[in-house]
């Protein structure tokens, strides 16, 4: 009997599928959101519309909103890449559970600075935290067990990597974020925020095109060994070895 697709599934995989699930459900349906609001806020700068009080304070709460849930995405995507690496019996972690720890705590550390950053008021601390948390996520994301299509930024496959222009894509959010009250006073600077936020919005779409591809590329925990044995190059995987046949039935000896 056919076993159910839920069944086929271990804790590991269920884990691998709360990254693209939390992108789908909230960081997206917020920067639609954030989006709508930032033409409003312009709108209402240019006297083009009446709009409420609140909007332009709405647009800024939902920019922090898609920075933080961003970053958290990214950390569970990377610790997911790391503990399905420490449980993988073939696998090439290296430094067993300390190292696992340590990148724990990396990644806590990665987390309390994008907590001080929602609240710092001060330049130097908004700028000096912002880095913390970008510096976080990029060490973490340095680890080998973290897949990355190419590491030569004058290769086509750097920029077609979901790594790569996700740590753009973030960095650029965090620059946001820290610089939220100089975009509110400064002329400049709101040109430099819709600049950016223009790029944001095509690493988006990035994001969501190589995400699916790569969701296509992860095998079931339980089929990674036999996937890992075909040839990418050739599109070919090795045959599964022929069932035993049953030995023959001899024939009923003739009558005497």
């Amino acid at each position: 009997m056919t076993p159910a697709p839920t069944e086929a599934m271990t804790p590991i995989d269920w884990l691998a599928l709360l990254h693209p699930v939390l992108v789908i459900l909230f960081v997206y349906p917020v920067v639609g959101a954030t989006i709508r609001l930032g033409i409003l806020v312009r709108e209402k700068r240019l006297g083009i519309t009446q709009q409420p009080a609140l909007v332009p304070r709405e647009h800024a709460d939902h920019g922090r909103w898609v920075t933080a849930g961003v970053v958290v995405a990214v950390l569970i995507a990377l610790f997911y890449s790391f503990l399905s690496a420490a449980l993988d019996p073939g696998g090439a972690f290296m430094g067993g559970l300390p190292r696992l720890i340590a990148l724990l705590l990396v990644g806590l550390g990665t987390l309390v600075a994008l907590l001080v950053l929602l609240r710092a008021k001060r330049p130097a601390l908004r700028a000096s935290f912002g880095l913390l948390t970008w510096a976080g996520l990029l060490a973490l994301g340095a680890q080998p067990e973290i897949w990355r299509l190419s590491d030569d930024p004058f290769g086509g496959s750097f920029w077609a990597s979901h790594y790569w222009s996700g740590v753009l894509l973030t960095g650029l959010l965090l620059f946001t974020l820290a610089a939220r009250p100089e975009i509110t006073r400064q002329l400049r600077w709101r040109r430099l925020h819709v600049a950016a936020n223009l790029l944001v919005m095509v690493l988006l779409a990035v994001q969501a095109i190589t995400g699916t591809r790569d969701l296509l590329e992860i095998p079931l925990s339980w089929q990674k060994a036999a996937i890992e044995r075909c040839d990418f190059r050739a599109h070919t995987c090795p045959e599964p070895p022929a069932a035993p046949q049953p030995a023959a039935a001899r024939p009923a000896p003739p009558p005497a």
